[in-house]
């Protein structure tokens, strides 16, 4: 091989330079995300990816002596709607789509400088940069329902009787929770990440590769499930002298860790030959680089830097618009024929430091509604209106539990409503008073659900030069139990009827409330 085929070390230094441009620029979405594999075991494994990624470019530095080194100018159009999106997250103080917008910037760096054909060598190593982007907790809720329903199965199915609230449940020996920890969040990420590494390795046909990933997200799901089951038997079995406190991780770890060696050694017994680094004898070597690219090159380079230089000036620029005093909220007073009272909210939401609240009681008869308002001005990472850490029930060891989540349409002219059906923990053998809840966000004078519309509105609103103000807004109403079960689909459609009833009549004045305070500075009353 004629070695001056090999790009000069000049060739790597505008990639070298946009790199490190990127990072100082959009430095507090690189702190953010290593905050994120520092703070989070989930992501612990995060530390890995760009030294696997970088050992993975290595191993192709054979082939990558084949190819020419031609930039590719178009690749600014991709960078500029990742710059765009990276704005939109921003302003929206989404962490999870400014991380994904620097990954992807990082990225495209190789293609637009230095063309499709050494951006299809490394291709594999690019992709795997993106297992840095710190995503899939979303899931957490629905894979701790699976847990839990799992092993309340297996668990009757081999004669242990069970009382199940939520994700609690009661057996003779004892009670058992499952929590975050238990969700297997961390164990499906890393085991996709492993697998997916493994896949590249072993295998040389798509569809062996993508087989092999599908199973390393299938595996770990039914082992967490597997896992659960047998904690629970043996602490069962054991009358609670083993598989508590710290054994209990260390069997979770262990168990998973023989789950997925399993699946490893069957996956290699389908290996394929690799074809060996720069073995296409055939390919002619390719000048690395010619005058008019390196001036292609570094004109692209200075453009990409002028994309991220202009999205970090515009986001300080539309970021000072909300650094405005903290609001002062007030509540509504009786309207039609629902009068306040002082009764307290059986429970204290789990709403992360808002900038202000507000609650207040009504009754109208035998009917009672509480209201509770969060409102969130001047939003960053550590004030935020939509966030994984707000909880409905109350933050920490909260006495009550979420047994029931619900979407309802809009009806009459009403806004749609995310429901939740809360109960006290484990009352097992009691009657007693569940609640139903119902949840809707308030931003720039819109009612909304759901939290991707959420913060699409907000960082519209900080484009638009209005304030990043919103706010959410609970309506609570009581359900009686009639029995040790949990509240029937009436039950709930009952209470639901008289929180729509109260947002008719309410409604349109909270809105008016919530108005002003975003109007008007306190510091000018």
């Amino acid at each position: 091989m004629n070695t001056r085929s090999r790009p000069a070390v000049s060739v790597w230094i505008p990639g070298a330079l946009l790199l490190i441009t990127a990072i100082v620029l959009w430095h507090e979405t690189a702190l953010s995300m290593v905050s994120v594999w520092l703070n989070s075991t989930t992501f612990n494994h995060a530390f890995l990816v760009p030294l696997i990624s970088a050992w993975l470019i290595w191993r192709k530095r054979a082939d990558l002596a084949l190819v020419s080194a031609a930039p590719m100018p178009w690749m600014l159009v991709p960078a500029a709607l990742a710059c765009a999106v990276w704005l939109m997250g921003e302003l929206a103080v989404a962490g999870v789509v400014t991380h994904f917008a620097l990954v992807t910037m990082l990225v495209l760096t190789v293609p637009a400088l230095y063309g499709r054909r050494v951006a299809t060598v490394i291709a594999f190593p690019l992709a795997f940069l993106f297992f840095m982007v710190p995503i899939g907790e979303f899931s957490q809720a629905q894979m701790m329902d699976w847990t839990a329903d799992f092993t309340v199965l297996a668990l009757r199915a081999t004669g242990v009787p069970v009382y199940r609230e939520g994700l609690n449940f009661v057996i003779p020996s004892g009670h058992w929770s499952v929590v975050e920890a238990c969700s297997g969040v961390r164990y499906l990420i890393a085991s996709f990440m492993v697998g997916t590494l493994f896949a590249y390795l072993n295998y040389r046909s798509i569809r062996r590769r993508l087989a092999f990933m599908a199973l390393s997200i299938a595996v770990p799901i039914v082992a967490n499930w597997l896992r659960a089951y047998m904690i629970v038997m043996i602490g069962h079995l054991t009358n609670n002298q083993l598989a508590a406190g710290v054994d209990h991780l260390v069997y979770g770890w262990v168990f998973f860790g023989i789950v997925i060696g399993i699946m490893f050694y069957l996956g290699s017994l389908w290996a394929e030959p690799d074809v060996q680094a720069g073995a296409q004898g055939s390919q002619p070597a390719v000048p690395a680089s010619s005058a008019g690219a390196t001036a292609s090159r570094w004109g692209t380079m200075l453009a990409m830097v002028l994309l991220v230089g202009g999205s970090h000036w515009l986001a300080d620029r539309l970021a000072q618009q909300a650094d405005r005093a903290a609001p002062v909220l007030s509540m509504p007073g009786e309207v039609g024929p629902w009068r306040q009272t002082s009764a307290p909210l059986p429970f204290e939401p789990g709403f992360v430091n808002p900038s202000a609240t507000a609650a207040a009681a009504y009754m109208s008869g035998e009917r009672r509604v509480w209201v509770h308002v969060a409102y969130f001005r001047g939003q960053s990472a550590d004030r935020k209106l939509v966030t994984s850490s707000h909880r409905i029930e109350g933050l920490g060891k909260s006495d009550w539990a979420v047994t029931a989540t619900d979407r309802l349409r809009a009806q009459d002219g009403m806004p749609d409503f995310d429901a939740f059906t809360l109960e006290p923990r484990l009352s097992l053998g009691r009657t007693g008073t569940a609640l139903r809840v119902h949840r809707v966000y308030w931003v720039g004078g819109r009612w909304l659900t759901g939290d991707a519309r959420v913060k699409m509105w907000q960082a519209i609103d900080l484009i638009s030069g209005r304030p990043d103000d919103g706010a959410v807004v609970l309506l609570v109403s009581p359900i009686e139990r009639t029995g040790i079960t949990q509240p029937s689909a009436r039950d709930m459609q009952t209470a639901d009827a008289v929180l729509a009833g109260f947002a008719r009549d309410q409604l349109d004045l909270l809105h008016a409330e919530l108005g002003r305070a975003r109007a008007i500075d306190p510091a000018s009353r």
